[in-house]
């Protein structure tokens, strides 16, 4: 299998290796696989006794030719270690937690930022420096991230103090919770920077893309011994460790009786970016059981209106909401799903992507869109349906979970109340409750008296609900950067932090 890039037709195809080091490929495009691989019925039947590093593994050997098997366990081992430390905390690493007869939470919390990130940035730093020794290349990597909260810390924490890289992270100034504030800026390392930047996360994603297409200053950072390479869920290297844990749900299933091998079921997945439900998708174009892909948006819902009408517009008011991480309205990872509903037409989406930023909308034919109904249903969730949905579940089941999970579970009971379908569906769980504590007591009708840190105790007490040993040890932290830059000054920090 190779790659190539989702605004080059017929352009020249990479490694696996090579795509991963170079992150966003020249001409401004994602890189994408050139093919799906097959993963059979006997493939989920022998990963059903698996370990999830194990399953992790197999399916990474599937999308990443180049690297042999036992490179790939060597680095999941490793990656998804439970030291208690600094690695995951629950034995299943991506357990499901049965919610009813049929509907599942797959918890994705559990690693070191209590985030689902950290199923894909635990192992991306060691593919990456893997890549850079497969391709041949002797520079130092500086790696650039933009986060709407939750991306940020995890790339921190996988990256740190990693020889021969450096790592930068912009996020927006107020755009994330106290928590996830805390997290990334007390991060320790002598490798690592956080800067917040005046705007929105579309701003620092588009600011970071500047960036890397800006050849000259490429140029720049390539003499003084590094390559510019990214974190975000543009890199290939972030995706496709995704895929692993839709692939290892579906086995917890089988494994547990509640499906035979082969019976379809649902996925609803709170999107922002998309990253995380096109791993999904991609799960599905390699054979793994699924009939339908619900994607849940917040109060900004461009995605829930592009899977519904066929355009995608994001001249929109921008909405501030209690889940941040899916407060985005140009959705980067959308451009690989077009790639493979245009036939993997280049051209067609080279198309789109200018019409996006010249005029901010575009819309795709009526075939593109039948694909998209073939597997995509959509809905969205307000800010008061969010916290409704917070205090139902705890008060009615003892569960509690995040605003983002919230968003998610609702848009399934309207898609439930909508469609009839009442197979079994599993709700992709992306947060610990305790990364957004002041929003999960309002939700509760709980008085809220502290603040910062704190309110992660507050929430505890309130709850009965132990706090995550990763969080709680944010107790003893103290903010390392406080800079604040607009998004022209984001390509001079990055060569100062550079030059260092």
């Amino acid at each position: 299998m190779q790659y190539q890039s989702t605004r080059g037709a017929g352009c020249s195809k990479y490694t696996s290796a090579a795509a991963i080091s170079q992150g966003l490929a020249s001409d401004g495009g994602l890189f994408a696989p050139d093919s799906f691989p097959t993963l059979t019925q006997n493939d989920i039947n022998a990963l059903i006794e698996k370990s999830y590093s194990e399953r992790a593994a197999y399916v990474m050997s599937l999308f990443l030719a180049d690297f042999t098997l036992d490179e790939l366990n060597q680095f999941s081992k490793s990656a998804y270690s439970t030291n208690r430390d600094n690695g995951f905390y629950n034995d299943a690493i991506a357990p499901l937690y049965k919610f009813n007869d049929n509907t599942y939470f797959l918890e994705l919390w559990h690693g070191p930022t209590c985030a689902f990130k950290d199923m894909a940035l635990q192992i991306m730093p060691r593919l990456l420096i893997k890549s850079l020794e497969k391709v041949g290349e002797s520079r130092n990597v500086c790696i650039l991230v933009a986060t709407s909260g939750d991306t940020g810390k995890a790339a921190l924490e996988g990256f740190c103090d990693i020889p021969g890289t450096k790592i930068m992270v912009f996020y927006p100034n107020d755009g994330v919770s106290e928590v996830q504030e805390l997290q990334m800026t007390s991060q320790l390392g002598s490798n690592v920077n956080v800067v917040a930047i005046e705007g929105n996360f579309d701003d620092a994603q588009t600011g970071v893309k500047n960036i890397f297409a800006d050849k000259e200053f490429c140029e720049e950072v390539d003499k003084m011994g590094y390559i510019l390479s990214s974190a975000n869920s543009i890199n290939v290297g972030r995706l496709i460790p995704q895929v692993a844990y839709y692939v290892s749900s579906y086995c917890d299933l089988v494994k547990n009786g509640e499906i035979e091998i082969g019976e379809k079921i649902n996925f609803c997945v709170p999107t922002g970016n998309f990253g995380n439900i096109l791993a999904a998708y991609y799960a599905e174009r390699m054979g793994l059981p699924i009939n339908k892909l619900i994607c849940a948006s917040n109060s900004n819902d461009v995605l829930t209106q592009f899977i519904t009408t066929g355009v995608y517009d994001k001249n929109r008011p921008f909405y501030t909401t209690v889940s941040p991480s899916m407060d985005i309205l140009v959705s980067s990872n959308l451009e690989r799903l077009l790639f493979e509903l245009s036939g993997k037409n280049g051209d067609v989406v080279s198309s789109y992507m200018s019409s996006l930023s010249a005029d901010g909308i575009y819309s795709v034919d009526e075939k593109v869109r039948s694909e998209l109904n073939r597997i995509f249903d959509a809905g969205y969730c307000s800010e008061d349906d969010t916290k409704k949905t917070i205090k139902d579940t705890f008060d009615k089941h003892g569960y509690l979970i995040d605003t983002h999970t919230a968003v998610a579970y609702k848009v399934l009971n309207d898609y439930i109340s909508k469609t009839g379908d009442d197979r079994i569906t599993v709700v992709v769980s992306t947060a610990s409750p305790f990364k957004f504590c002041e929003a999960v007591l309002e939700s509760l009708g709980k008085k809220v008296i502290s603040n910062g840190i704190d309110l992660i105790y507050e929430l505890s007490e309130e709850t009965g609900c132990d706090v995550p040993a990763p969080l709680d040890s944010l107790k003893n932290c103290k903010s390392r950067f406080n800079d604040i830059v607009s998004v022209s000054e984001m390509s001079d920090v990055v060569k100062e932090f550079v030059e260092k």
